[in-house]
């Protein structure tokens, strides 16, 4: 279903109803989806016409939200910039991506503008989401205020019919933590049944309440908006996730479902801990982008008291994979395949390739994950990448580069990426199991394992690891590991960097590609 239809529905079953909340303006779902018609019909007296792709490189909020509907409204395609991109990457993608207009915030303008020339695209149009800012006056644009109204000219022009569902109608780019972003293409279908498995595997309700601040550019955000649409729920939209806001959102708006990753709930959590808010009861959470600490999982669990509380493993190309319900007896597990998700473990070549899917591995036995990309979720393909597109994708099933495993009962378990696993003396070690281990230490705020090229091993295990206290030592960590029963002896660090955080993409995932180039040059 065309994400334009969706919002349609839900105007025409409850246009009372809250649809989006601001610091600013709050709409409803009929005042919301009349101004996502008549942005549509100014972006296409302003030139834009079906089959254009329009990028959205803005902090959330109403604009980008109103945009990103708007587009498909008039058969457009939208495609999503992370607004913390420089000029370099904002004019790859504007190249890569064919743009034809852009819009852009008070605090993205400045890049924009400026990869606009970079990209020798001058005549792309550029949406301002502001009327003022350090604009400049040579540069073809229009202003979001005025699409609001239905753009220039007096002229009334009907709306074009909406793209297919089954074609491309939105690109995400990845965050491009090895080489360049990917545009991950998707389609109105597969978006639309990405949002049905999120609302039926978060247990979320209608008129359900959420927080969005995961960016909007990133899956989480985006279908997060999505599901909210579906079920006439509320987005209460704030542009970044800063603690304080976030809590005294949670508490004013009456939040029911967070979504989030682990570094967001961490910080929230120090926030609370901190101001001794005590209890903020939050009835549905779910956590996605990266594995949360056994600790954090209890701190949420004692402060939120949900009622509901999923972990959920995915990625933009597929989504929902699988979700675990069940935190409280199994932690660390991703749980079982979600809904309109079939997944298979492969072996995993040398460690750092799959020959593809082959004959499944056992249960217990780690390798590569592999999901049945013939599913309605399934993403398109990389925009532009049919290279790209062919090394991940092996007879219908998508390599997802991660390992894992299944238990004796189904269950999946993440132990790290194909392209971090550490091979030391010619044993596997997984970082993440590694991780667990070190976490469990009293003193341990966060640990991220990764390999070192030595001489004699091929590569020794390291550990950047944030302290809660300065008292602790390489040495204490050393006895911790060969005192735990769970971790064999050579799989131990054998190096210790003690940091005051730990490399993260913008959707909390672990760089572990920087933390093995800034360690390596120490080595």
């Amino acid at each position: 279903m065309n994400p334009a239809t969706i919002l349609e529905l839900a105007a025409h079953r409850y246009p009372e109803k809250e649809a989006l909340a601001t610091p600013g303006e709050r709409l409803t779902y009929g005042q919301w989806n009349r101004r996502v018609k008549a942005v549509a019909l100014g972006m296409l007296k302003a030139g834009i016409k079906p089959g254009d792709r329009v990028a959205l490189c803005c902090f959330n909020g109403e604009p980008p939200a109103t945009v990103y509907f708007a587009a498909h409204q008039l058969g457009a395609v939208a495609v999503w910039l992370n607004p913390r991109w420089k000029r370099g990457e904002l004019a790859y993608a504007l190249r890569e991506a064919d743009i034809k207009a852009i819009l852009a915030d008070r605090e993205t303008a400045a890049e924009a503008a400026a990869a606009l020339g970079l990209a020798q695209r001058e005549d792309l149009l550029l949406i301002l989401a502001e009327d003022s800012g350090p604009w400049d006056d040579a540069q073809r644009r229009v202003y979001y205020s005025d699409l609001i109204k239905g753009g220039p000219g007096e002229r009334e022009l009907p709306l074009p019919r909406k793209r297919p569902d089954t074609e491309i109608s939105t690109v995400l780019y990845t965050s491009g933590t090895t080489g360049r972003p990917k545009g991950v293409a998707r389609t109105g279908r597969s978006d639309y049944y990405s949002a049905m498995a999120l609302i039926l595997e978060h247990r979320w309700q209608r008129f359900e309440r959420t927080l969005s601040i995961m960016p909007f550019c990133h899956t989480m955000g985006l279908h997060t908006l999505l599901s909210m649409v579906l079920l006439n729920g509320t987005s209460v939209i704030l542009p970044k996730a800063d603690p304080s806001e976030c809590l005294q959102m949670i508490q004013s708006e009456s939040i029911t479902a967070l979504y989030l990753v682990p570094t967001v709930f961490h910080d929230l959590v120090r926030h609370i801990e901190a101001c001794g808010a005590g209890e903020v009861p939050v009835p549905r959470l779910a956590f996605a982008g990266a594995p949360m600490p056994a600790a954090l999982v209890k701190q949420c669990r004692d402060l939120f008291r949900p009622e509901v509380f999923v972990n959920q493993y995915g990625c933009t190309e597929m989504l929902v994979l699988a979700v675990n319900p069940d935190l409280e007896r199994l932690p660390t597990s991703c749980g079982r395949p979600a809904l309109n998700s079939r997944l298979l473990i492969a072996a995993a070549g040398n460690g750092r390739s799959s020959p593809g899917p082959g004959k499944p591995l056992p249960p217990r036995q780690v390798g590569e994950i592999l999901v049945d990309a013939t599913l309605p979720q399934a993403f398109a393909g990389y925009l532009n990448r049919p290279e790209e597109t062919r090394r991940v994708m092996h007879e219908g099933w998508y390599r997802t580069g991660d390992l894992g495993y299944f238990d004796n009962h189904g269950n999946l378990y993440l132990v790290g990426r194909v392209d971090d696993m550490i091979i030391s003396g010619g044993e596997n070690i997984y970082p993440r199991e590694v991780e667990e281990i070190l976490g469990s230490h009293p003193l341990v705020e966060e640990a991220a394992v990764f390999g070192l090229p030595d001489r004699r091993w091929g590569e020794l295990v390291a550990a950047a690891v944030v302290s809660r206290s300065g008292e602790l030592t390489g040495s204490d960590l050393e006895e911790h590991c060969l005192n735990h029963p769970l971790l064999a002896k050579y799989k131990r660090p054998r190096r210790y960097f003690f940091v005051r955080r730990i490399p993260k993409s913008s959707s909390g995932k672990i760089l572990y590609k920087e933390l093995r180039k800034q360690f390596a040059e120490r080595s």
